[in-house]
């Protein structure tokens, strides 16, 4: 699906036109033009990215192609940037969507297979007039781009979640058996983030810098808050990383410790029994030449002996705190 806003002094002046409309407005340079390709056709994408704005090859197979790294690549007359929209559910977990853009000096195309809620709420705003409008096409990419970063924060907030259960647990006397695998699956979760944040934060640096001829300089300050959100955010994504990581020692030394009482427990139970063990197969062996077996008290003395010993062994236990 094709969608297109077509933007003069800040206003919405046509959208959802025609592809043949789109190249004729395209060579009108007091016009701003944002096309979105919402998981189009193989015919839709070469109609409007071959035939209206003549990318590179390249740049359009990187489009296409998904990609699980965010990137940016510039061009001698647009700008290409693959980034990445994140979503968190407790029932779908982690999933993210590419969402690539093309930016020149009059246009944004913005290209994804998936809806996302950034493109939405940008679109919503725009027909709603809600503030002044766009005056260039980097004032729209931004937009987008902190839209895609705001939200953020909810997959932020539920991981943040599931991290306090996950402490919780770890923390109280009772042990879950599914705890390793919930604690692998989180760790799984912030890793994932942490490899798209990263190399965002990265790809907006580049931008806020000025290296980028698309970039206005009055954008410049922008971006630069847009890149110190991503380093915020990247920061907390450690920080709770590290939390992770050690709920999950806690863990393994607590079943470890566990693991090392039971054993203590099977120990002290067979040095309980010892003596009884010692003593029973002394007498158990039947010689004829034993004396103890031909004494009128030698059941009362074996016996005695039992249960001295035994009552020892669990005194000295006892007291080297074994059970």
């Amino acid at each position: 699906m094709i969608h297109s806003f077509i933007f003069s002094d800040g206003k919405i002046v046509g959208r959802d036109l025609e592809v043949e409309a789109l190249r004729l407005l395209l060579a009108d340079k007091g016009l701003i033009l944002w096309v979105d390709l919402d998981n189009p056709t193989d015919d839709e994408i070469k109609a409007v990215l071959e035939g209206v704005f003549h990318f590179h090859p390249l740049a359009i197979e990187d489009c296409v192609t998904p990609s699980s790294l965010p990137k940016i690549e510039d061009y001698e007359d647009y700008l290409f940037m693959v980034t990445h929209a994140v979503d968190f559910t407790r029932q779908d977990k982690f999933a993210s969507t590419e969402l690539d853009l093309f930016l020149g000096k009059e246009y944004l195309v913005t290209f994804h297979r998936t809806p996302l809620r950034s493109v939405a709420a940008l679109i919503d705003r725009l027909a709603r007039n809600a503030g002044p409008g766009p005056r260039g096409p980097d004032r729209l990419a931004h937009s987008l781009l902190d839209l895609l970063v705001d939200n953020y924060a909810p997959m932020l907030t539920e991981l943040h979640t599931e991290l306090e259960e996950i402490e919780e647990i770890v923390l109280s006397q009772s042990s879950d058996k599914k705890l390793v695998t919930e604690l692998l699956q989180v760790r799984g979760d912030f890793t994932k983030l942490r490899q798209i944040v990263r190399p965002q934060r990265d790809v907006i640096e580049r931008l806020a810098r000025g290296d980028s001829k698309m970039i206005r300089a009055t954008l410049l300050p922008y971006f630069r808050d847009l890149r110190d959100n991503l380093a915020r955010l990247e920061e907390t994504l450690v920080g709770y990383h590290e939390r992770l990581m050690m709920a999950f020692d806690i863990y393994l030394n607590k079943a470890a410790f566990e693991a090392n009482e039971g054993i203590k427990f099977l120990t002290a139970l067979t040095a309980i029994t010892l003596p009884a063990v010692l003593i029973g197969g002394w007498y158990g062996m039947n010689f004829d030449h034993m004396p103890e077996l031909h004494s009128p008290h030698g059941y009362l003395y074996a016996t005695t002996l039992t249960i001295v010993t035994t009552a020892l062994m669990a005194v000295y236990l006892k007291k080297k705190k074994w059970f």
